[in-house]
């Protein structure tokens, strides 16, 4: 069964007079998905937002919602409804007034009103709140009021910018789930901005990487951090380690594939020395150095914890990428190798051997 389009960026532009924007933007959102923009500051995922909204114009292409282009349709007409990060709730109205007050420009009848102010209030777990003023509430309450004023407009697309930014660690965490477990029970359509890539992790079904105006790569969270495209998507995604090779390549070593062996050998290859051993909770976080190279692995408590600094360890690593040639646009092979069996790093998956401390050559080693 084919999944509804229910939103398409067609060939979009929006350029500003200082030559900022966006260009040639080819998007599609299926309907119920929770679909991220993500990327850095700057790299124009607020602006096509905005341009979805109709808060900001395009210069070029085409925006539909429904099979309906919406190019010319002002925000208050078109069926969507934004999330703003600082919340724009009205400070002289109550938490119920606010809800209210789009619901009565629609000449919603009042007892509707009631009903559906307070579905809103118990969706968000408001419930109580309808006499407090935005100033008696918390920057998540506030949140959730915002959240649940836009819901109540029933839009066909809910455009979410940056939503948890002001918000304090423990409140991002529990506003990512809540917006999860309400965006599966409305069953509608979100598009998400943020350049938190854990929340983008999290939350979506897809995410478009943005950089520099342009979509990097659009896939599920998993295709994005296993297989991103190219080296900018690698780095932005995640910690990688890369490394340098005598023919150009790069290799790029993700902390959990970099796999370490206390040894009181010394080997001519393969050798690190332990700088840190920092506990992240059900892992540890510790940086090797390697030749002239500080290194990351996150490594299970159970290995980590027999880890000091000042301790050689042998290297090695499950899988890697290769890029082959030089900047963020440099395209990603992803490459797997084997220690021989006298060698081999005690793992379930495959590895592969580092050279010598200082260069880094591909090493063939057969089992």
């Amino acid at each position: 069964m084919q999944i509804a389009e229910k939103l398409q960026l067609i060939d979009m532009s929006k350029k500003y007079p200082n030559g900022d924007g966006v260009a040639h933007i080819d998007m599609t959102v299926n309907t119920g998905e929770l679909f991220t923009m993500l990327g850095p500051s700057g790299c124009g995922k607020s602006t096509i937002l905005r341009t979805i909204g109709g808060f900001t114009p395009v210069t070029g292409g085409r925006i539909e919602i429904d099979g309906t282009c919406v190019n010319d349709i002002p925000p208050e007409k078109r069926p969507t409804s934004m999330v703003f990060q600082n919340y724009n709730l009205w400070p002289h109205m109550t938490v119920y007034e606010n809800l209210a007050f789009g619901l009565k420009l629609r000449k919603m009848p009042k007892e509707q009103i009631t009903s559906e102010v307070e579905r809103g209030l118990k969706l968000v777990r408001m419930d109580g709140f309808a006499g407090q003023y935005p100033d008696q509430l918390s920057g998540g309450q506030q949140q959730r009021v915002a959240i649940a004023r836009s819901i109540l407009l029933k839009p066909s697309v809910l455009l979410l910018d940056e939503p948890f930014s002001a918000l304090d660690a423990k409140n991002r965490q529990q506003m990512r789930h809540e917006l999860k477990t309400i965006q599966r029970k409305i069953d509608t359509t979100v598009i998400f901005v943020t350049h938190d890539q854990e929340e983008a992790m999290i939350l979506s079904d897809r995410i478009a990487v943005m950089n520099k105006g342009k979509i990097a790569q659009i896939g599920r969270p998993e295709e994005i951090y296993d297989h991103p495209v190219n080296r900018f998507v690698a780095s932005f995604i995640g910690d990688m380690n890369f490394i340098g090779q005598e023919n150009g390549e790069e290799w790029a070593i993700r902390p959990e594939d970099l796999l370490l062996t206390p040894t009181d050998r010394e080997e001519a290859k393969w050798m690190g020395t332990v700088v840190s051993v920092v506990v992240l909770g059900r892992s540890y976080e510790i940086k090797v150095q390697v030749g002239d190279r500080e290194m990351t692995s996150n490594s299970p408590r159970m290995e980590g914890q027999m880890l000091r600094p000042g301790q050689r360890v042998k290297l090695g690593f499950r899988r890697h990428l290769v890029f082959k040639e030089d900047g963020p646009e440099a395209l990603a092979y992803e490459e797997n190798g084997h220690l021989s069996q006298e060698e081999k790093i005690p793992t379930t998956m495959t590895s592969h051997s580092f050279p010598k401390p200082g260069i880094f050559a591909p090493v063939s080693i057969e089992q």
